[in-house]
């Protein structure tokens, strides 16, 4: 959905998107209340999304879905403000803006970049997934293994000698 930076009226725009938006991972069922405002060359966009997300556990591996709601901010500029500056240090609270080209905007971008950016970096089905077992692969969610504990990483077998020796 593109916008028309100069048909953007003084008061701002309010849209809302109800979409499934298409990723390389798969696709995400979008709910979006949107605010864009323009403040002289600047368009700022803020709102809520809502999304949900078939993830797979950093854990025990296993596939679960999960529903994601975040509000967000972001301030665009016009690219040729960026071609104006050779050099050009980033500041904290430059790290939410972005750049729109030839009079357009377009929304669906911005929504993907926000899911991306709220994806959490290790998905996990619950916190207190237990994960599966190193050695036989056992969910151990389900159940104890029948791995011995007392099995010692073969590297470390020479080392066990000396505790042997001092009890």
């Amino acid at each position: 959905m593109k916008i028309i930076i100069s048909e953007i009226p003084d008061d701002g725009l309010d849209i809302e998107i109800n979409e499934t938006l298409v990723f390389d991972v798969g696709h995400f069922p979008v709910q979006a209340q949107l605010k864009i405002k323009k403040v002289g060359t600047e368009i700022v966009v803020n709102g809520n999304i809502l999304t949900a997300a078939e993830l797979q556990c950093s854990r025990c591996l296993k596939d679960f879905k999960s529903t994601f709601s975040f509000p967000f901010e972001a301030i665009f500029h016009p690219i040729a403000q960026l071609k104006e500056e050779e050099k050009h240090e980033l500041k904290v609270e430059e790290l939410d803006m972005g750049f729109y080209a030839k009079d357009e905007l377009d929304l669906f971008d911005v929504i993907k970049e926000q899911i991306m950016l709220n994806l959490p970096m290790k998905a996990l089905c619950n916190k207190f997934c237990k994960g599966i077992c190193l050695r036989c692969g056992a969910d151990l969610n389900a159940g104890d293994c029948s791995c011995s504990e007392k099995d010692i990483d073969p590297r470390l077998v020479t080392l066990k000698k000396f505790l042997n020796k001092e009890t």
